[in-house]
């Protein structure tokens, strides 16, 4: 595992940005890049860093294939706060070059939960598999919508949402947990770690717990983002506020070994 420390929420995002931007450059297979997606506050900065490179010209997406992570159950694409729109609003619809068929989003209103969610990994299969992947925790770990106690091992499903997810949501539904709903569609924690690579975004004060049982603390189903220590192609990007719950000789350790990425 590979854990880059910033000195800021906006350096994290550049870096992580440029590092996805290089990857992407760098492929030149004839098959796409395939590159898996989260929405959330987290990724917010560097949407915006790979938007602008996108329209300088310093990368393309035209060979790029998407795949995000989840997306609630029971809302329309239409819903502004579903993930189809939030990504839409957020990436795709300011990416010069990105093609509308290589975007792939869960289907929040499909008739058969269950079947999309077989469908869906099907299809990341049918590219090979995803290149990489990136993604942002929760302050209980979870990764994607997999809630603590969710399986390291799990493929692509419906998860019942906890409550406090949904409270911490609830501030996009009008403060309202009771709108929130109260399942979703969501690759699995095997979903994400088949990946090539995994490049996980950490910032903030609220996420000190969950940086450190990312890195120091036992591989267990009570923080699901603690697999990551069993994949070989796992980066953590962080900021120096997430860093508060880490021991002083593993923050000294990676600010030692990662010093050439430091922005």
């Amino acid at each position: 595992m590979r854990v880059v420390i910033q000195e800021n929420y906006e350096n994290m995002s550049k870096w992580a940005a440029n590092y996805i931007a290089g990857k992407i450059n760098a492929h030149k297979e004839a098959r796409p890049f395939v590159l898996g997606l989260p929405t959330g506050s987290s990724p917010i900065g560097v949407y915006k860093e790979l938007i602008a490179m996108n329209r300088a010209g310093k990368v393309s997406f035209a060979n790029v294939v998407t795949f995000n992570m989840d997306e609630y159950l029971g809302l329309p694409k239409t819903h502004d706060q579903s993930y189809w729109y939030f990504m839409h609003d957020n990436f795709f619809d300011h990416l010069v070059d990105m093609k509308a068929e290589n975007i792939n989003i869960l289907n929040g209103m499909t008739d058969d939960p269950e079947g999309e969610c077989r469908r869906y990994e099907e299809k990341i299969a049918s590219y090979g598999g995803i290149d990489l992947f990136m993604g942002g925790i929760g302050v209980d770990g979870h990764l994607a919508f997999n809630e603590p106690f969710t399986s390291l091992s799990s493929r692509t499903g419906v998860r019942d949402l906890t409550t406090d997810t949904r409270i911490v949501n609830s501030r996009f539904f009008g403060n309202d947990p009771e709108k929130v709903p109260a399942q979703a569609l969501s690759v699995g924690i095997g979903t994400v770690t088949d990946s090539k690579e995994v490049l996980v975004l950490i910032s903030g004060h609220n996420k000190a717990r969950a940086l450190a049982a990312t890195v120091e603390g036992s591989v267990s189903q009570k923080w699901t983002c603690s697999a990551l220590q069993m994949h070989n192609g796992a980066i953590i990007a962080c900021d120096e506020a997430a860093c508060g719950e880490l021991t002083v000789d593993t923050y000294k350790y990676f600010l030692d070994i990662e010093r050439k990425e430091r922005l």
